[in-house]
């Protein structure tokens, strides 16, 4: 035995029902599809949502909010992960070359450096924007801030 002559069990499959090929065949005329209606027609597909002409859930539930257009997205670096970097890198300038290089944020992300935390090191750090805790934290030490 080898898989050459694997076949399935006697009786689990069926040879398929040949719709529409005349009224000899026993499946001609509206071919197992009942009379008229949308689902009898060629090409019919049901609309996403669509519940039988009853009126949607998407229609029936009430839209409220709004989605700012305007609005800036920030991946948040707080404190604590920059001194977390200068003791293991022993950095004196954080760009955002160095935050992507380590993992701290993507390609793409606009930084915002942010307050959690304790800073004890000198640090020059350059990002998108601060927090007000942020830039405190930073300057009670001698750092810089530059935003972009």
């Amino acid at each position: 035995m080898d898989l050459s002559n694997l076949k399935p069990a006697e009786g689990a499959t069926h040879s398929d029902k040949r719709i529409g090929r005349g009224q000899g065949s026993g499946k001609g005329g509206t071919s197992t599809r009942g009379h008229k209606g949308a689902k009898s027609r060629s090409g019919y597909k049901r609309k996403r949502g669509f519940e039988g002409g009853q009126m949607p859930l998407f229609r029936r539930v009430p839209k409220f909010g709004f989605k700012n257009i305007n609005r800036v997205e920030y991946r948040g670096v707080n404190v604590d992960a920059i001194q977390k970097l200068v003791d293991t890198k022993k950095l004196q300038e954080i760009s955002i070359e160095v935050l992507i290089e380590n993992g701290l944020v993507s390609k793409n992300d606009k930084v915002k450096i942010l307050g959690r935390g304790e800073l004890s090191a000198k640090v020059d750090i350059t990002a998108h924007a601060f927090s007000a805790t942020a830039v405190k934290l930073i300057e009670a030490n001698g750092g810089t801030t530059t935003t972009i």
